[in-house]
């Protein structure tokens, strides 16, 4: 990397922000909310990265004209219409606070996540966090998906799917169609707005956004680590469709073994779900599971050279 260059990188998630800014040997950082664009919109994701560029060349004392390259990746645009509308309202937004954006590309979360983890090398990547999608990559450079189409429609094994399923649960425990679970009383214990003496109060703070479904994900994973047997059965079952994103991935891309990586809080920090997964892998498949190279915003940055160094090539 050439460190005369000064870049931005931006990995935009389901839950939160970050960026980074380099400049010579140096960098600074920054992390704020949600940028996903299914959440808060085109217009106030771009809003939201646009203050953050402002607060990271604050941050670093440079001047906003010394930025040579931005490279956001943003959960929630896939399609080449949605990364062209959003780079060119991010410009037009950008303008306005003193950005001349010349250099910029604007993709999705996991590509530049796929770029941390494996540079410019083949290999298979599951981000698995609030959201999740299985994303490889070719020694050709052809890029394969599977998941990721949200909440509303699929995301089978991530964190909202887990508190999804956790609440359902619950409310079964409470009408007798299901097992009793002491998720239940974990519930109630953390919201003082759930009175279970009242479990329509269940559905009022639901509805009033006291809670989302991602926000149950610690307690599912916390009870099954307790030996609650619904809980550790949500956490099977997640292992499971999780599993089959990577084979649907893995048939497309030949090579045998495999190098595979996880990123994103569910599989971090060795849970209790990354050790299932683990394990159904190694009774299985013939994959090399490895450690992710960088982080998605170490995918940012490399984009952002390649960028600037494409632009003073012609």
């Amino acid at each position: 990397m050439n460190t005369n260059y000064t870049v931005i990188g931006i990995d935009g998630g389901g839950s939160k922000t970050r960026g980074r800014l380099v400049y010579g040997e140096q960098q600074v950082q920054r992390v704020i909310g949600s940028t996903r664009v299914g959440v808060v919109g085109f217009t106030e994701a771009c809003e939201r990265v646009v203050q953050l560029l402002v607060d990271l060349t604050n941050d670093a004392g440079i001047d906003k004209s010394e930025i040579d390259a931005v490279v956001v990746g943003v959960a929630g645009i896939w399609l080449e219409e949605e990364r062209q509308r959003f780079a060119h309202l991010l410009r037009i937004i950008a303008r306005d606070s003193g950005f001349n954006l010349h250099d910029l590309i604007a993709t999705s979360d996991a590509e530049i996540a796929l770029r941390g983890a494996f540079g410019s090398d083949a290999g298979i990547m599951l981000i698995a966090g609030t959201g999740t999608i299985t994303l490889g990559k070719n020694k050709q450079g052809d890029l394969i998906r599977s998941g990721g189409w949200g909440i509303e429609i699929d995301d089978e094994g991530s964190g909202a799917w887990i508190g999804k399923k956790g609440l359902s649960a619950c409310v079964k425990a409470i009408d007798g169609r299901g097992v009793q679970t002491s998720l239940l009383d974990k519930l109630a214990d953390r919201y003082p707005q759930i009175s279970l003496k009242f479990p329509r109060t269940i559905v009022s703070a639901f509805m009033d956004k006291v809670f989302e479904y991602h926000h149950l994900t610690q307690m599912v994973l916390e009870e099954a680590e307790n030996g609650d047997s619904v809980c550790l059965e949500i956490v099977k079952e997640a292992a499971d469709r999780l599993h089959e994103n990577i084979m649907a991935v893995a048939k497309n891309i030949p090579g045998i073994p495999l190098p595979v990586s996880f990123l994103g809080g569910l599989l971090e920090n060795n849970t209790l779900i990354a050790r299932e997964l683990l394990n159904k892998i190694k009774e299985k498949d013939s994959f090399n599971v490895v450690e992710p190279k960088g982080t998605a915003l170490d995918g940012a940055i490399e984009y952002c050279f390649e960028l600037v160094a494409k632009s003073e090539d012609i």
